[in-house]
């Protein structure tokens, strides 16, 4: 027997939603999908009509079709916004090297500028030979920290007063755990607002914070979108992935846990009298920090120092003689920009070109689970 959308009881259903259960048809599912995002953005008020606003652009499926999303919004709904695309370029051969020609393809396919900057650039070091450096135990710490600031930077340089990123609920609900594994109360308080405030009064906001993520899959699967969907080579030993396991366990069992772990975070209050961290000024870079020197500048340093381990964890009393009896940074090594000297382009940024797709490895678009109308699809559920 036929099912009909729930929704428009006239189209047959093709799919059912994660996040409902809904077995709806495509064009419902396009509606709902927007228009939840579109109520994130005004319930919130994200954005104020003439903002110039950068999308971190990964090349991924929730960079993707926040870029899609954002320009259909903005057009459909007149917000007023100056829309460009920043990527981070971590300097990861054979991925990111990769990825950033989907972003170039996206950039030509909305009619959107685009700027790129990199860690070797920013930082005088690549990913690559940050891993050659510690090994793939803590190489996530240092990419994190550095894409924060990288996109911040590059933000001064587009002249944007607000960024936004494709964090999804379940992104959201992972650091959530993450940060209640870690005990870590600050960021707990943090990590569920859905607007935070950057370096130089730039505004950081997710309005893909109660959409999930099989959503955008589907989204980005029926819409054709193009992006790239392979993962980090050196993300396997990440943190994140066992907070990941379980949520998918959780999510197994109880499929609304994942935006009900998101409520909870929003409901979490601390302690009067807790001591909390104070917002200061890295003294080096002149970036945000709860210290004298931000977290990036203290890698940086045991970078430089060949203490690779320096600025990660607590520090025991041999760690601690180490650092101290290390060598002192030569005085060739170069040097992060102040974060207030950095200079706005003068000029609009110019259309990149991408490779020729035969010279790119591109791989084949994700099948999400859920889908109801073609037998010959896999249904195993491997977009995550």
């Amino acid at each position: 027997m036929v099912k009909l959308c729930v929704l428009c009881a006239k189209k047959r259903a093709i799919l059912k939603r994660p996040k409902t259960g809904q077995q709806i048809c495509q064009e419902c599912f396009f509606y709902v999908f927007e228009t939840e995002i579109h109520h994130t953005i005004k319930d919130t008020n994200l954005f104020q009509r003439g903002e110039r606003v950068a999308i971190g652009a990964s090349g991924g499926k929730d960079s993707t079709v926040l870029a899609h999303i954002m320009k259909t919004l903005n057009d459909r709904y007149d917000y007023g916004l100056d829309l460009y695309l920043l990527s981070v370029d971590e300097g990861i051969t054979g991925y990111r090297d990769d990825s950033l020609e989907t972003v170039k393809r996206n950039q030509q396919q909305y009619d959107l500028p685009l700027k790129i900057v990199s860690y070797h650039d920013l930082y005088g070091w690549s990913m690559d030979e940050i891993v050659a450096e510690v090994g793939r135990k803590n190489n996530c710490t240092y990419c994190g920290v550095f894409r924060r600031q990288a996109l911040d930077r590059g933000a001064v340089m587009l002249g944007v007063n607000h960024i936004v990123t494709g964090h999804n609920a379940d992104d959201i609900a992972e650091t959530i755990l993450m940060n209640i594994f870690r005990g870590d109360i600050a960021r707990l308080g943090r990590c569920t607002e859905i607007v935070t405030q950057g370096e130089s009064n730039i505004r950081r906001s997710k309005p893909f914070k109660y959409t999930y993520e099989k959503e955008i899959v589907m989204y980005a699967y029926f819409k054709k979108l193009d992006y790239f969907s392979t993962e980090c080579i050196y993300s396997p030993n990440a943190y994140r992935g066992h907070a990941r396991t379980f949520l998918k366990d959780l999510e197994a069992i109880r499929p609304s846990a994942i935006v009900d772990i998101i409520h909870s975070g929003e409901a979490f209050e601390i302690k009067s009298g807790t001591k909390m961290p104070t917002q200061k000024t890295c003294e080096r870079c002149g970036y945000m920090s709860s210290n004298l020197l931000c977290k990036a500048c203290c890698l940086l340093e045991g970078l430089h120092r060949g203490l690779p381990q320096m600025g990660i964890g607590k520090a025991s009393k041999a760690k601690r003689e180490e650092i101290e009896n290390a060598p002192p940074i030569a005085d060739n090594v170069r040097k992060v920009q102040h974060f207030s000297e950095i200079q706005r382009d003068e000029d609009q940024p110019q259309l990149v070109q991408p490779k020729d797709p035969k010279d790119v490895y591109t791989p084949p678009p994700r099948v999400p689970g859920g889908i109801l109308h073609d037998a010959k699809l896999d249904k195993r559920d491997v977009s995550w």
